[in-house]
């Protein structure tokens, strides 16, 4: 289990930077140069590089290389199992929240019952 939990931090850590989020954006519409990637930041080539690191070492995407440019892509195998621990977990909470509401309303109709005033 130790080792999902690294995957998924530097997973979130990753996803945690708005300039990130924005470049996965971006390659979720298609491969893209670095240079295309860069365009509408207002950074230099070289912070945007440091952006794509982080990326890859989180194996959000990956670079391949055509003729003589390196094209970076969207790797959504990562995403996808991230959405599913998310998934999981929002499923866990979410029936907690369920129980706890049955309970609730199953305290307030004996407090109603007995004439009680409801809290």
């Amino acid at each position: 289990m130790a080792v999902i939990e690294d995957e998924l931090s530097l997973v979130f850590s990753a996803l945690a930077d708005p300039t990130r989020r924005a470049i996965l954006e971006r390659l979720a519409h298609g491969d893209a140069t670095v240079n295309q990637i860069a365009e509408p930041f207002a950074m230099t080539q070289q912070a945007v590089s440091k952006h794509l690191k982080v990326l890859e070492r989180a194996r959000l995407i990956s670079r391949t290389r055509t003729a003589q440019s390196r094209p970076c892509v969207l790797d959504t195998e990562r995403l996808d199992a991230v959405a599913g621990w998310i998934e999981r977990h929002r499923r866990i909470w979410a029936g907690r929240h369920d129980r706890l509401d049955r309970h609730l309303a199953a305290l307030q109709a004996t407090q109603r019952r007995d004439g009680e005033t409801p809290r």
